[in-house]
């Protein structure tokens, strides 16, 4: 098995072009890749912040940890030198008011459409679900088991990532059917015999979907909307509408994960920016 064998039989086509190309770069840029260590990774991602933004660099980096896996798979070393980058720049979000959506503009992602594979239909529908309904974030969804849903009291449990704590939300009505049916009937059939895992969300071939498909996803419904959609302007969107409707602000920070009360402050301010805006547009004496 050749390396781009491994990458489109593991991944999402266009994560698997994605994917090569910046494998096939590392490897031109530099000699004997096959026996870097940890230190010859961490020198050659110092030189790409000289050129590129942090999430360049990132997809960069897990370009290159699927070659070590790959490379691991295939017996020619025992262990993946990049496993434990991670990048710690500061990610900042800033929330921009341009690019928030409405509730019923949100509910638009909820609504059935004919997909390109028939079989994954409820796996795009449950993503987008956990999207609008719970506002996760891309790294919660992959990370999903079906232990973590809970039919019977209509739960599910989220678990922290290094930004965002552990919680328990409740799930939508239409959620529980459709879980019920994706875990009981079109899970079974994603399957693979290699597959032992017990991740909720599987891709066609059978595998753990990644952060790259949730993305490619999210673009296929770019085309409908003006404003940026990606998985952070929903989360935005989805926490900032809540305030707006007067809820708590411990209980919608409870329910984002925040680490913090001041981040989800910052969003109940964009409220009120967003409302003297409208009063400052609509104001007769303007």
């Amino acid at each position: 098995m050749n390396i781009q064998d491994y990458l489109e039989e593991n991944l999402h086509p266009s994560t698997a072009k994605n994917y090569l190309y910046e494998i096939n770069k590392f490897r031109l840029l530099n000699r004997k890749t096959e026996d870097y260590n940890y230190q010859d990774v961490m020198e050659y991602v110092e030189e790409l912040r000289k050129s590129y933004p942090p999430n360049t660099i990132n997809r960069i980096v897990s370009a290159i940890k699927k070659y070590y896996d790959y490379l691991q798979e295939t017996e020619q070393r025992s262990d993946n030198p990049a496993r434990s980058i991670k990048l710690r720049d500061a990610k900042d979000n800033p929330i921009q008011l341009q690019d928030l959506f409405s509730e019923k503009e949100l509910q638009k992602l909820l609504e059935p459409r004919i997909e390109r594979y028939p079989f994954l239909t409820k796996k795009n529908q449950i993503i987008m679900s956990l999207l609008v309904y719970q506002a996760l974030k891309s790294g919660e969804i992959i990370q999903l088991k079906t232990d973590d849903i809970n039919l019977e009291k209509a739960t599910i449990q989220i678990i922290g990532t290094g930004i965002t704590n552990s919680r328990i939300l409740p799930l939508k009505a239409q959620q529980i059917l459709l879980l019920y049916e994706f875990i009981n009937q079109d899970r079974n059939k994603l399957k693979t015999v290699r597959n032992d895992e017990n991740a909720l969300l599987l891709g066609k071939l059978g595998t753990p979907i990644q952060v790259d498909d949730i993305h490619y996803l999210i673009s296929t419904y770019q085309k409908e909307f003006a404003k940026n959609l990606t998985t952070i302007t929903i989360r935005q969107s989805v926490i900032t509408n809540l305030l707006n409707k007067g809820n708590d602000l411990r209980m919608v920070q409870e329910f984002a994960g925040h680490k913090h009360l001041d981040t989800t402050e910052k969003y109940r301010q964009t409220g009120i920016k967003a409302l003297q805006n409208a009063i400052d547009k609509h104001h007769p004496i303007k």
